[in-house]
């Protein structure tokens, strides 16, 4: 299991244990600690309909919402499965990026990440909030990526 998609999968089951949801802290150059900790600050009190709830550490690069909980977390690695040529979902001028796989299947958890944005962003929307939590997640989250990261690479 790639290294990305291992780590979302642990802050999930993590979340399902009580108390509040851990986020992993990536290893960031100086750069890229600020613009996420300037996005994280940024971060709604309400994302997909769901109230923002307790995360662990308080330095986090992101938050969580609802219970299952929907966690973002900002400057995480390449997605596993992307290329230049992977295609994206363009939301509000923001190129996500769905692994082919969980296209498949409503009732699987969904990883979605700002693949052509530095640092990127990743959200893992459990399954019980598809399909209408994946909409509202990228479209609630775009102006945020827009305004603290910076395009490096086009989606297609």
């Amino acid at each position: 299991m790639p290294a990305a998609a291992a780590a979302g999968l642990g802050v999930v089951l993590l979340a399902g244990c009580g108390g509040p949801v851990q986020i992993d802290v990536p290893d960031l150059d100086a750069d890229d600690a600020a613009a996420c900790a300037a996005f994280a600050d940024d971060l709604p009190a309400t994302l997909a309909e769901q109230e923002r709830v307790e995360s662990e550490p308080a330095d986090a690069p992101g938050a969580a919402y609802g219970d299952p909980p929907i966690v973002v977390t900002c400057g995480v690695g390449e997605p596993p499965g992307f290329t230049a040529g992977s295609q994206c979902e363009l939301v509000n001028d923001v190129g996500w990026y769905i692994p082919d796989e969980q296209y498949e299947d409503d009732s699987l958890d969904l990883t979605i990440y700002s693949a052509a944005n530095r640092p990127r962003v990743e959200v893992l929307v459990p399954g019980e909030y598809r399909p209408n939590a994946a909409a509202a997640v990228m479209a609630a989250l775009a102006p945020l990526v827009t305004e603290h990261t910076e395009q490096v690479s086009d989606c297609v």
